[in-house]
């Protein structure tokens, strides 16, 4: 029965990159690469979001200085039409990544949720 879920998975990935929403998702991702100030642009609003996201996850404590430089990294990225287009994409495909969990998640609730 384990093989067979995990033949389910490999389709499910699969049937996942075939799809439109990956396929805009990794045109635009090569786009940005290919554009030298928009590849940097997008790497530093990366790094900083990644900065962020460690320090909160280790519990320290993130100064107004940091919060200010990602609201100016956020409105910079969100200027630029180009990593604006990747980002709306990628929230796009979480979305259904998301909606996917909660498919797959669901006989476990169901379970848990009668108890």
């Amino acid at each position: 029965m384990a093989e067979n879920l995990y033949d389910v998975a490999y389709n499910l990935e699969k049937a996942l990159r075939e799809s439109d929403d990956f396929k805009n998702l990794k045109r635009l991702y090569d786009e940005v690469n290919a554009d030298e100030s928009a590849s940097k642009m997008f790497e530093n609003f990366r790094n900083i979001q990644l900065n962020l996201q460690q320090k909160q996850m280790q519990g320290e404590e993130i100064t107004q200085e940091e919060i200010d430089q990602a609201q100016k990294s956020v409105q910079l990225v969100q200027q630029h039409e180009l990593i604006s287009q990747l980002m709306a994409a990628e929230q796009r495909l979480s979305m259904v990544v998301t909606e996917l969990n909660k498919i797959i998640m669901k006989p476990l609730e169901e379970m848990y949720g009668s108890m």
